[in-house]
């Protein structure tokens, strides 16, 4: 049971070739089956939180595992709606740019402040998890873009932010920080109450 959240967050990783290699080989005709694989990719990233907290090797390590796979899981699906739908997505370049700035900020500093990357797992950047999950079955299935898209774009600014702000709020590097104001009370040194939220 222990190894089953590895073997979880290895399955998402291993399906982000698999959807970029569909999408770019069999274009269109590929959409559902990266739909189904995407949806699958959502039930491994839940499961593998609740399971680790079940059997006691929720860590670090997974933690900061999960994170890194969850990037690079999102990142296949963004090159797959490209690939796919080539034009609507460069016609939002401005908006896209917009969240990978502030992606590469998340890192930036929290390696300037912490040495390592962040890992929060904040309230908000499940919201926009879900968001991106709609949008993209907007995208791949029914090739659209509009308000799925653009409620993904706030969200995704909004989380960006509020992780940078768990980052500077932070006295020390932690994970699974749920938002800036827990961040804000473990500075403070009020002890924080342990939430879930998916992981």
């Amino acid at each position: 049971m222990k190894t089953i959240p590895y073997i979880l967050i290895g399955i998402r990783f291993f399906l982000a070739p698999i959807i970029i290699l569909l999408s770019y080989s069999k274009g269109a005709e590929s959409k559902f089956a990266i739909l189904t694989l995407m949806y699958f990719g959502l039930l491994t990233d839940i499961f593998d939180g609740i399971i680790a907290r079940k059997v006691g090797v929720s860590s670090e390590k997974l933690r900061r595992l999960d994170s890194q796979v969850d990037l690079v899981f999102w990142l296949s699906l963004g090159f797959a709606a490209y690939f796919l739908n080539p034009t609507l997505i460069r016609d939002e370049w401005q908006n896209i740019l917009l969240i990978f700035t502030m992606e590469a900020l998340c890192y930036i500093i929290s390696w300037i402040k912490f040495g390592k990357e962040t890992c929060t797992h904040a309230w908000v950047s499940k919201l926009w998890g879900l968001s991106l999950l709609l949008s993209f079955t907007y995208l791949i299935g029914f090739q659209t873009i509009g308000w799925a898209f653009d409620l993904t774009i706030i969200l995704g600014f909004i989380s960006h932010l509020d992780v940078i702000l768990i980052i500077l709020i932070l006295p020390k590097w932690n994970y699974d920080v749920p938002s800036f104001c827990h961040a804000w009370k473990i500075r403070n040194g009020i002890q924080r109450k342990k939430t879930t939220f998916f992981n």
